[in-house]
């Protein structure tokens, strides 16, 4: 049935796009997110951010697979937007959005982890709010069928919005204190299982630096996963509410394609964002725990700053986007050193890019140049991706690959998904990795990757463990 769907557009398949938007006081995005609970649901938040989003219900799904993945996804998604009839009620920022994400590699098949998400999947959600500032804006989506016209549509469909405001109105917006955040979560039996032993670890870092000082590669990034298991179902929203606390500065992200599969995290890394010609992305790499005061947490800082392993591994990131960048831009700025970003656990070197591009072409192809950097792969690219393949015990699935949202000019953002877990009902698979050079040494790396679990880990309610 894929195959057959493929050669049909988005309206012969959907119908025309019909999206409407009104004001909405009184909601949050938290709460909306609450009364969605057992449908699909979509969020994307940070809170330097002037607009936030939510989602719940499907009204358009977008998915593809192989090496044109991305390409696919751009030509659907232009195909949906500019058939489409919008009125915004006065806020641009409320028009509709496709939220969704790729996997790590064109290849990825679906395993038992991430058995409801493909390689690349997007969602336009049947209803949306938006938070511009201190407004909020409700937004609905739906198709109009070849036998209506809008004349006919309209007044119902503006009808079913207001309904449906007057109905998330009615509910109770519950605010959880901070004691509150962990208590649906890490009670009980928890059981957490590494699939990869120390001793693999090791091996395996061991193999990658004799491979860099033979000349195949300058660095490789390895991830490692944390399997959780608890008596009872997992609380996404009580995850997020710990997350968003503690975590404000990260992209907040939710795709819960199905209900009760869901993939969330709070990841400090953009990836990518454009607007017009405007493209934003960042150098993150090199990491090292905050301080427990404020001198010893300085002191960590200036050490991270003259770290010759840390800052030959940030270059690494830093040179490799630029090149990237450059053939696409007209103008591009590229700090010539790193400075600190901090969040409450772990401090990054951080080197923020902008640059003006020669084509204003959006977000897609912007994403498939870049992903993924070498912050997140490694370099040279092609290599580290084999070297990973064939030392990780399980695929990464969305893990460290982008996630975010695209508008109907398909501008928008997208980040990298680390800081991560996907969740399937009381078992939920967490993932955190390390930049591995020539001179890593595998238990200080190990030792990261411990320090990167603790988000989501706090966040299920077990960060005594």
């Amino acid at each position: 049935m894929l195959a057959n769907m493929e050669y049909r557009t988005i309206t012969e398949q959907y119908g025309r796009l019909v999206s409407l938007s009104r004001p909405a006081p009184g909601l949050s995005l938290r709460a909306f997110l609450r009364a969605a609970q057992g449908h699909e649901r979509f969020y994307w938040e940070n809170t330097h951010d002037p607009v936030a989003f939510a989602g719940m219900g499907i009204a358009v799904e977008l998915t593809a697979w192989g090496a044109e993945r991305f390409h696919k996804i751009e030509q659907r998604a232009r195909e949906l937007f500019d058939s489409a009839y919008v009125e915004d009620g006065g806020q641009p920022a409320a028009r509709p959005r496709l939220f969704g994400g790729f996997a790590f590699r064109d290849d990825f098949a679906p395993d038992n982890t991430w058995a409801v998400f493909a390689p690349a999947q997007f969602i336009l959600p049947h209803f949306q709010l938006t938070q511009v500032g201190g407004s909020t804006w409700l937004t609905m989506n739906a198709h109009l069928s070849p036998d209506d016209t809008l004349d006919d549509v309209l007044p119902e469909l503006y009808a079913a919005l207001d309904e449906r405001y007057a109905l998330l109105s009615s509910y109770p917006h519950p605010n959880p204190s901070p004691s509150q955040w962990g208590e649906a979560n890490g009670r009980g039996n928890v059981k957490i299982h590494y699939p990869m032993s120390y001793d693999a670890w090791a091996n395996a870092i061991t193999r990658a630096t004799e491979s860099m000082n033979a000349g195949a590669m300058q660095k490789v990034v390895l991830a490692r996963i944390a399997e959780i298991r608890q008596p009872q179902p997992i609380d996404v929203d009580a995850a997020l509410d710990y997350l968003g606390e503690r975590y404000p500065d990260c992209y907040r992200f939710l795709f819960e394609p199905q209900a009760g599969h869901a993939f969330y995290g709070a990841t400090p890394e953009l990836l990518a964002r454009v607007q017009g010609h405007q493209v934003a992305t960042m150098g993150l790499a090199g990491s090292i725990r905050r301080g427990t005061n404020p001198d010893q947490d300085m002191a960590l800082g200036r050490q991270l700053l003259h770290d010759p392993k840390e800052r030959y591994e940030h270059a690494l990131v830093v040179d490799e986007i630029k090149r990237r960048l450059e053939p696409m831009t007209e103008t591009l700025h590229v700090p010539s050193e790193p400075t600190l970003y901090k969040l409450s656990n772990i401090q990054h070197l951080y080197t923020p890019i902008n640059g003006w591009m020669r084509e204003a072409r959006g977000v897609l192809p912007l994403v498939e140049l870049l992903h993924p950097t070498p912050a997140l792969g490694g370099q040279p690219r092609e290599a580290a991706m084999d070297f990973i393949r064939e030392a990780e015990p399980a695929p990464r699935g969305w893990y460290a690959a982008p996630v975010g949202f695209l508008d109907h000019q398909l501008d928008g953002a997208f980040a990298v998904a680390i800081r991560s877990a996907v969740v399937q009902d009381r078992r939920a698979w967490l993932y955190a990795g390390a930049g591995i050079v020539a001179d890593s040494q595998p238990q200080k790396e190990w030792d990261e990757t411990a320090l990167k679990f603790r988000p989501m880990l706090g966040a299920l309610g077990i960060e005594s463990l």
